[in-house]
């Protein structure tokens, strides 16, 4: 009986040794890009071509743009609308590739921000990212709605 009972306590170790290693093996390893409910895990390619429609709040990056991103960085902005034109005349820089708009959600999470959501592609791209960072504050919140994401060759 001995034997049977510390087997069966031998087993239940390793099983909660086993759970344990790997929870921690997993810890810090989830994607600032993966979907909320673990969804597919979208890597953000180093070249693609997408457009953004970024509205709500009081805030330099308001309008339409057709963006292109190579090695990582915006090469072109293009504003589709009034604003998206002005922004990209006088603040070009104020221009996000995805992975800076995933940034500022994580970001938003890390703050408490009232509202951090995003909607997931079936390849898993963020398809629409809304954020406010306080329910009851007036202007703070952001919108971004990400269409026509297409990865490129270069």
């Amino acid at each position: 009986m001995t034997a049977v009972s510390l087997t069966a306590r031998t087993v239940s170790r390793a099983a909660l040794t086993a759970g344990l290693l790997c929870a921690v093996a997993a810890c810090g390893t989830e994607s600032k890009s993966a979907p909320a409910g673990g969804g597919a895990t979208w890597q953000e390619p180093a070249s693609y071509a997408y457009t953004l429609r970024s509205t709500e709040g009081e805030r330099t990056l308001l309008g339409t743009f057709r963006i292109t991103v190579r090695d990582g960085a915006v090469v072109e902005a293009v504003g589709l609308d009034d604003s998206g034109r002005r922004v990209v005349e006088d603040v070009p820089d104020a221009v996000p590739t995805i992975g800076e708009l995933l940034d500022e959600l994580e970001q938003a999470r890390r703050d408490d921000a009232d509202k951090a959501e995003a909607e997931y592609a079936a390849d898993g791209h963020p398809a629409r990212i809304s954020l406010d960072w306080e329910e009851n504050a007036i202007d703070d919140e952001a919108l971004y709605v990400i269409s026509a994401y297409e990865p490129t060759g270069g």
